[in-house]
């Protein structure tokens, strides 16, 4: 389980570090990619390897939002290794896509880490954190 909200920097190389007390679980690799609603998602290989076992069977090739789908998740995607550090290198269309600029969030969000510009994270929680008990009183009324 990936937890927790740490503020972060990304460097002149587009470097960020992974929070220290979830480095362990991404010694095997990080694998970045596009996210939803202007951030990135991380996971550790075996985080990865089952998103894709997940997912990946839902997108139809033989559909245009299936392809386009894959083509936004994969097509973007990458691997990379954590310096001694603790720190990997965004590829620079992926901090584009989040609009990243020098401070960022780092979100623990279950199975996969979140990287959001700092404002953007703040601003989307605000805006969520007025709302949140009527979608859990919603949701919880729907699995009834």
């Amino acid at each position: 389980m990936l937890l927790g909200e740490y503020e972060q920097r990304l460097d002149e190389k587009n470097r960020m570090t992974i929070p220290a007390k979830l480095r362990d679980r991404f010694e095997a690799g990080v694998f970045v990619t596009r996210g939803f609603d202007d951030c990135l998602q991380a996971f550790t290989r075996d985080g990865w390897q089952r998103f894709i076992d997940t997912y990946a069977p839902r997108l139809d090739p033989f559909t245009r939002e299936g392809r386009s789908l894959e083509r936004y998740l994969f097509g973007g995607a990458t691997e990379a290794q954590m310096d001694g550090q603790g720190r990997i290198a965004l590829p620079a269309h992926l901090v584009k896509h989040a609009n990243l600029a020098k401070d960022i969030v780092v979100a623990g969000v279950r199975d996969r880490l979140e990287i959001w510009d700092r404002d953007g994270w703040y601003r989307g929680s605000a805006a969520f954190e007025g709302s949140a008990g009527h979608v859990a009183e919603r949701l919880a009324h729907e699995a009834r």
